[in-house]
């Protein structure tokens, strides 16, 4: 899958006593079919990644909640 500049991304860590890591695609280095992002992580590190299939996914939104219907 390939991402835009601004697209939040995760990742999950190798060990299981982590969090997955969250952050946001800040440059495309390179494109398919073997792509190269830098990537600001929300922890304010940055990485430059080229991410093996499937290792790195958007970051699922929250969903919304439902208004309450009025008594």
């Amino acid at each position: 899958m390939a991402f835009a500049v601004g697209a939040a991304v995760m990742t999950q860590a190798k060990s299981t006593s982590r969090a997955p890591r969250t952050g946001v695609i800040e440059e495309v280095l390179r494109g398919d079919p073997t792509p190269r992002y830098r990537i600001r992580w929300d922890d304010g590190h940055e990485s430059t990644v080229t991410p093996a299939s499937g290792t790195l996914q958007p970051k699922p939104r929250r969903a919304r909640a439902k208004p309450r219907p009025a008594r």
